[in-house]
């Protein structure tokens, strides 16, 4: 009798245990949080967009046919945390900030402030390390008011995509901030973060329908902004320098269109010079394509083949100049380097200077193989060559 009193009163203090848990609907969760800087005031300025699941607990899984509200609390202050602990106050149900899945930063922000965001960011410990960061040339409150196609709620949108790593063609991958901060921090090498952009144009559904999209890169060098590359270029930057990524591309003979490819992943090797006494490399691009369209009847494949490897020599070598240009190691080839050759690398840093020049790069090399040709037949050269 005295072990089933035990037992009673055992599953009593549990019970007791969980009455300080909320449900679902009694708290209002934020799932991205905005933030811009006010330079003639001195103020930040952020925005918070929240969800509320109560219409969710109630439909028992059934989709409203009618759009979902978006919620979205602006809050100004002298420092971030002083513009969000404003809000507090005014939101009920609570806030709450455990399922923060982005962040957004206007440019005018990561111009001016970069480094007091990104510091104050990183250690606060009610944000994930892994949420995505993103930032915009558009008003922050423009941009989460925007929601998925087909009245979906704003979650489905580019913004909160669940796979970083599911990309469709021709689109930019996005970063987490633990990823992008790794990247801001090293000595050498450059940091992106995405930029997100209004289309308006696209899609109609009676009148003009707003979609958000990838449009480019924001980059830093060395912890300090320099400049937002466009969407054409950071598509083969994005290709070139990361992981489980291929791109559609146009070919051109004599200034026309001549063919259609798409490019798998590539291998990317960089082999230094180890005599030098700062970066000095050569690069080697392999890379598998597929013939998706054949515009010229008249096209050979050996033709085909060396035009798809001279247009691919021309971006590489085109990225890396504009990149020195802006002092910016945009193909990450101080990233190995600095590794590897430690004693050289204190003496650049002591040098304060930038590391790459125009000579740095002495050779790009480019091998394609075409392994698919989507049923089109090409005729043999003079030479007896497909």
């Amino acid at each position: 009798m005295g072990k089933v009193k035990i037992l009673i009163l055992s599953c009593v203090l549990f019970l007791t245990g969980c009455s300080g848990i909320k449900n679902i609907q009694d708290l209002t969760y934020i799932v991205a949080i905005g933030m811009d800087y006010d330079e003639s005031e001195e103020e930040y300025v952020v925005y918070l967009q929240g969800l509320n699941f109560a219409n969710v607990a109630k439909q028992e899984g059934a989709k409203s046919v009618d759009p979902v509200p978006i919620f979205i609390a602006t809050g100004r202050g002298e420092t971030l945390n002083m513009a969000v602990s404003k809000l507090y106050g005014k939101s009920e149900p609570p806030l709450y900030f455990g399922h923060v899945n982005t962040l957004l930063l206007t440019n005018r922000l990561i111009q001016s402030k970069a480094s007091e965001v990104l510091e104050e960011v990183g250690r606060n410990r009610s944000l994930r390390p892994t949420m995505k960061v993103f930032t915009t040339e558009e008003k922050i409150e423009d941009v989460f008011n925007i929601p998925a196609l087909f009245n979906y709620p704003a979650v489905y949108t580019v913004l909160f995509k669940a796979k970083i790593r599911q990309l469709a063609q021709n689109e930019l991958k996005a970063i987490t901030m633990m990823n992008f901060l790794r990247d801001y921090y090293e000595p050498m090498g450059t940091a992106k973060i995405p930029s997100i952009k209004i289309d308006e144009s696209t899609w109609k559904a009676n009148q003009d329908y707003p979609i958000l999209y990838l449009n480019g890169f924001s980059v830093f060098q060395h912890q300090e902004y320099i400049k937002d590359i466009p969407l054409e270029q950071a598509i083969i930057i994005n290709w070139l320098t990361e992981t489980g990524i291929s791109i559609d591309q146009r070919v051109e003979k004599a200034g026309k269109l001549a063919a259609a490819v798409r490019l798998g992943e590539p291998k990317l090797k960089i082999k230094y010079d180890e005599a030098a006494e700062k970066p000095t490399f050569s690069i080697e691009v392999s890379v598998s394509a597929d013939l998706l369209e054949k515009v010229q009847r008249d096209l050979t494949f050996e033709s085909l083949k060396k035009q798809i490897e001279e247009d691919i020599k021309a971006k590489v070598e085109s990225i890396y100049n504009e990149g020195v240009e802006n002092k910016l190691d945009i193909l990450n080839a101080g990233e190995k380097w600095y590794r590897q050759h430690p004693k050289q690398f204190q003496q650049l840093k002591e040098n304060r200077a930038f590391y790459l020049d125009q000579e740095s790069l002495t050779e790009v090399k480019v091998n394609v193989k075409i392994l698919h040709f989507n049923s089109y037949k090409f005729k043999r050269s003079v030479d007896g060559e497909l």
